[in-house]
């Protein structure tokens, strides 16, 4: 085969994908669509470019994305290197007042500008964001109880500086709908008196899609989506099969915030979660411009 009918072949498969792709583009221009990023996706240096590419593109055809990153292990190494030690409540990194320092330090610096930048050597306009500026999401202390096994008194966990979203202020991030700018948004927030909160960045992703009505919130993660018993991926899943999956313990471990998260979000609004794996090259593209998508969708 000549090269002319090689680049010909070429042209003709390009041409297909995106003739398949066009009324998925049109279904979500105008829509806003959520994305937590991070795990694997996030220390991969080819899927971070895949990843911008992704999110450059879906602006260029008329969404609005939004992305809010995580950074647990990047924390953990500079907690190590400074001799700061960490403990764990069920999943959640006990965060007193020097950690939620370096986890800001972390997360709206390196991780955030890294992200912005990648974005933005692609023919992206990213703008690096935290739950403080503007008074973004304004935070509470997240409460978790134990049982005492012994004798079965609920007792409070102590978290430190771990919030949870009280208020968003939706119009400032309504403000990019009609800008070319992409905000990436780092997981910390203020409290009311000015204190500094350390937010999960599922929860974080899950409260800002339902307090901007998304289209979608797509939370990008290390395994292909929720799998059954037989490691076979579910496609899509109502509120009851989910609560039936966890009961009987097909959903478990750290899935179970994941689709909790998904569950919140579709019921303040969000047209529907989508957990996917961002191991995955272009899985975002993969799951928006394709009849089946790639991770699990979850909807009321």
């Amino acid at each position: 085969m000549s090269e002319l009918d090689q680049k010909k072949k070429s042209w003709i498969k390009k041409a297909g994908i995106l003739a398949e792709a066009l009324p998925y583009m049109r279904r979500y221009s105008g829509k806003t669509i959520v994305i937590k990023y991070g795990g694997h996706a996030m220390g991969d240096a080819a899927l971070a470019e895949s990843f911008a590419h992704d999110v450059v593109l879906m602006k260029q055809v008329g969404m609005n994305p939004i992305v809010v990153h995580g950074g647990g292990p990047q924390i953990g190494r500079m907690l190590e290197r400074l001799k700061i030690e960490s403990s764990f409540i069920d999943g959640l990194r006990v965060t007193d007042k020097a950690t939620v320092e370096v986890v800001e330090m972390v997360l709206s610096g390196n991780i955030n500008k890294g992200i912005v930048g990648a974005i933005n050597r692609v023919g992206g306009h990213a703008m690096g964001l935290s739950g403080r500026d503007n008074n973004l999401v304004v935070a509470e202390p997240l409460k978790r109880t134990r049982k005492d096994p012994d004798s079965q008194i609920e007792q409070v966990l102590d978290l430190g500086f771990v919030g949870y979203p009280k208020e968003i202020n939706a119009d400032y991030l309504s403000m990019f709908k009609d800008s070319d700018i992409i905000p990436v948004i780092a997981p910390i927030a203020q409290g009311e008196k000015g204190e500094i909160y350390n937010i999960n960045a599922d929860t974080m992703a899950g409260a800002l899609a339902g307090a901007v009505k998304a289209e979608r919130l797509l939370l990008l993660t290390d395994i292909m989506g929720v799998l059954d018993k037989d490691k076979n991926l579910i496609a899509d899943m109502k509120e009851d099969r989910v609560k039936a999956l966890i009961a009987d313990g097909t959903i478990q471990g750290g899935m179970i915030p994941k689709v909790d998260t998904c569950l919140h979000a579709v019921e303040k609004g969000v047209g529907a979660s989508v957990i996917i794996d961002g191991r995955v090259e272009h899985a975002l593209l993969l799951e928006l411009f394709t009849e089946h998508g790639v991770g699990t969708l979850i909807q009321q």
